[in-house]
């Protein structure tokens, strides 16, 4: 029995991840097995990759794994490994990179914390990255891929097992990784409907109908949080996705 991980879902609102049994069973599999490639999950925008990776940290936990977890632009770096100092010494320069906004430094310093913990001990290794590329540059994609690739194939120091995943809503990243075979590029979509049906009835009442929120959502949880947090005001949600991308658009001429 998996232990499934408590999410935040919206501000006050802490809900425990539900449906994914099939990626949850790919993750039991990987960890049996280890990764031959880079895992590259890709999706669109709040369809539930972070949720997801987040408990494909917990499995991996569970598996016995020394796991590290990144997800840079939200700043939130997780570190479960057996040698203290490495878990501190990594979990330190987080919190450096992250006070001088050099959110990339987290991704890069990875390789060296994993060869660093290889050095010390055998061990199975589980690397999971949230939204790294748009970290690091979008044109650096390719390269962390390869390099990610280069730790499974070409160790320094032997692992007993690996596993590696990472996550992306950008389309350039995704098209620029697929012009090299360095990683395997797994899809995901909105969850089914009897998997998002699961999540709304963890949301407490007052609400609308499932039936409303499906139709307006498509099983995108991104777009339920976003909805619950203007307390079901479907205009306003709108309103809030529109600023939202005219604010990113600018910030990537910046």
């Amino acid at each position: 029995m998996v232990k499934r991980v408590k999410l935040s879902f919206a501000p006050g609102l802490e809900v425990e991840f539900v449906d994914r049994d099939k990626a949850i069973q790919q993750v039991l599999e990987w960890s049996e097995r280890g990764t031959r490639f880079p895992i590259v999950v890709y999706g669109p925008e709040g369809c539930g990759k972070s949720a997801w990776l987040r408990q494909a940290a917990e499995v991996s936990r569970e598996r016995g794994y020394e796991v590290f977890y990144i997800h840079p632009l939200d700043k939130l770096v997780y570190a479960e490994v057996s040698i203290p100092s490495i878990k501190e010494a990594f979990l330190e320069l987080a919190r450096k990179a992250i006070a001088e906004n050099a959110l990339s430094r987290i991704a890069w310093a990875l390789f060296d914390f994993v060869r660093d913990l290889l050095k010390v001990r055998k061990a199975r290794v589980a690397i999971i990255a949230d939204d790294v590329f748009q970290a690091i540059g979008l044109r650096y994609a390719a390269t962390y891929v390869k390099g990610l690739l280069n730790m499974i194939e070409y160790p320094q120091y032997s692992y007993e097992n690996i596993v590696i995943i990472v996550a992306t809503s950008e389309g350039v990243s995704k098209a620029e990784i697929g012009r090299h075979r360095w990683a395997w590029i797994m899809p995901m979509w909105n969850m089914s409907k009897e998997g998002f049906e699961q999540l709304y009835k963890l949301l407490p009442d007052p609400k609308p109908s499932f039936e409303e929120v499906w139709r307006l959502t498509g099983g995108n949880p991104g777009m339920l949080a976003k909805l619950y947090q203007v307390r079901w005001d479907i205009d306003k949600a709108i309103k809030n996705i529109i600023t939202s991308k005219k604010t990113r658009c600018i910030h990537s001429f910046a």
